[in-house]
């Protein structure tokens, strides 16, 4: 037992630990990123990955474009091997055949980047570095290939099964808690004080996940409040000098808050498993709990009322003078009817939350007064329902046939505008599903 922890402790000191001297190498960063491609040993490749690492943190704008387009033309896939392999692959299936046509399809910057991941704090320097490719895309769409490829590596270093769940409290490292209050993106936190009324209370949870590479970084985090009742204000929900309800009395969590927190990680899910992962998590502690619901915003909706030209009730509530039926008939009009072109949802956290296998079970107005509120919907927000016997079908129709699971409140809001929308050009799309949903005890 000694040796074993002895050779851990040597292990943990060499790799865990700082980062390999890259011994100030001055080779060019092709040369580099050559080198590591060619060669065979841990050790050398371990100070080549820290060299690049090193090179690239000390390069400038210009030059960190100039090493991604290195990446994207030097390191991409041979279209014409590959199509030669293909028909080779075609005439004859081996498995020798195979393996030289999947070889040949992948491009080479994929296995750099595996290499550069086997240095120690790699996965925190490439999240770093596609944080700098992110910004790069508008003016040089071209690096999208590249970025697929690393969302591609991303998507599997992140899988689920290597993520771990931790309670966030007023008892958690204050260096944590300053990481949440910078992450949080939806209700901003205002000072410690806003922090505590969030965390310390006994009918307040928040909940993260981590990565075993980033131990110190939350990668996505969400807040929930225990009520009795499905609440439509998130004023209510946070004000300072609320009642606090013991958490056992509780018949439902409100997930009010969901954050992602690293740039460089979008495009990798983590919210379903997060949200799936605390449903189960607080059922199990509060077997009372029998309803779960959201209280989300619209981020898309006063843009989408802006193009609603001639149109009075949308104008009015722009203006801040349409009634609250007005407002939520709108914004129940706006859930169901208003697509993209796929056909899916205009607003992002409708298609997260009906991706999810989520319902849409009311909408407020009057919910989110916040000047970032009412910039974003006029401060209006929505709840979606969580129902574990039917997040699989409402996931399956959703995607499948882009139908939008609905409660008979929300479709029964947006019926007095469905006419004017339509005649007005509304985009044509799967008809909301009309669902009864359970009610809350109040």
């Amino acid at each position: 037992m000694a040796r074993t922890s002895f050779l851990g402790d040597l292990l943990t000191n060499l790799y865990g630990r700082g980062r390999w001297s890259s011994g100030g190498d001055r080779r060019s960063m092709e040369a580099l990123c050559t080198a590591l491609l060619s060669t065979a040993g841990e050790v050398a490749g371990l100070r080549l990955a820290s060299a690049i690492f090193d090179k690239y943190r000390a390069m400038s704008p210009e030059e960190k474009l100039g090493f991604f387009t290195f990446l994207n033309e030097r390191l991409d896939v041979d279209s014409s091997e590959v199509a030669k392999l293909a028909q080779a692959y075609s005439e004859e299936r081996s498995p020798g055949n195979f393996a030289a046509l999947v070889q040949s399809a992948e491009p080479r910057r994929q296995e750099l980047f595996r290499r550069l991941h086997q240095a120690p704090g790699a996965t925190t320097e490439l999240v770093a570095a596609r944080v700098d490719l992110l910004g790069m895309l508008k003016d040089h769409p071209e690096l999208k290939r590249t970025d697929m490829d690393f969302v591609h590596l991303l998507r599997s270093w992140f899988n689920r099964g290597f993520l771990r769940i931790e309670q966030i409290d007023w008892n958690t490292s204050a260096t944590l808690l300053e990481k949440i209050v910078a992450y949080e993106a939806v209700h901003e936190i205002h000072d410690w004080d806003d922090l505590r009324r969030r965390l310390h209370p006994a009918d307040r949870r928040c909940f993260a996940f981590f990565h075993p590479t980033m131990p110190s970084e939350p990668l996505i985090f969400v807040e929930v409040a225990l009520t009795k009742g499905v609440p439509g204000s998130i004023q209510a929900l946070l004000e300072e000098d609320r009642d606090i309800m013991r958490p056992e009395a509780a018949n439902t969590a409100v997930f009010y808050s969901i954050s992602n927190c690293q740039k460089g990680l979008k495009g990798v899910s983590f919210g379903n498993f997060l949200i799936k992962q605390v449903v189960s998590q607080l059922s199990q502690e509060f077997p009372k709990l029998d309803t779960f619901v959201t209280l989300s915003p619209m981020p898309g909706l006063k843009r989408w009322l802006e193009t609603l030209d001639g149109d009075a009730k949308a104008a009015n509530l722009l203006a801040g003078t349409a009634t609250e039926t007005e407002a939520e008939a709108l914004a129940a009009r706006y859930l169901l009817d208003a697509k993209r072109s796929d056909g899916f949802p205009q607003d992002p956290v409708a298609r997260f939350h009906l991706g999810n296998g989520a319902m849409v079970h009311d909408v407020h107005a009057g919910a989110d007064t916040s000047p970032n509120g009412m910039a974003q919907s006029c401060g209006l927000m929505v709840n979606y329902l969580y129902d574990r016997s039917q997040t699989e079908k409402r996931h399956e129709t959703f995607t499948g046939e882009k139908t939008i699971a609905a409660s008979r409140t929300v479709r029964s809001k947006a019926r007095s505008e469905k006419g004017a929308g339509q005649d007005k050009g509304a985009p044509k799309g799967k008809a909301a599903k009309a669902e009864t949903a359970p009610t809350a005890t109040e």
